[in-house]
């Protein structure tokens, strides 16, 4: 997401439950729609953070993007 956008335009409208129905219940939605701007809080933070630091913009990029491939699922 740039500067100008704003963070509500990126937040997920549906959230597809593992049988591809979308999540309804009003609780669970907006659960979903806090953790995501909580996360979205912190990454942003922790990117401009190592950014002034001097680390390389699309290594970051990198870097938080395996952080989320190395999530393992509870159902596991």
């Amino acid at each position: 997401m740039g500067q100008g956008d704003s963070q509500d335009d990126a937040i997920p409208t549906i959230w597809p439950q593992r049988d591809g129905e979308p999540v309804s219940c009003r609780e669970k939605l907006l659960v979903l729609r806090e953790n995501y701007v909580e996360l979205h809080d912190v990454m942003r933070d922790a990117f401009e953070d190592a950014i002034l630091m001097g680390v390389d913009e699309a290594q970051m990029r990198r870097i938080l993007i395996e952080l989320v491939h190395r999530m393992r699922s509870p159902h596991a």
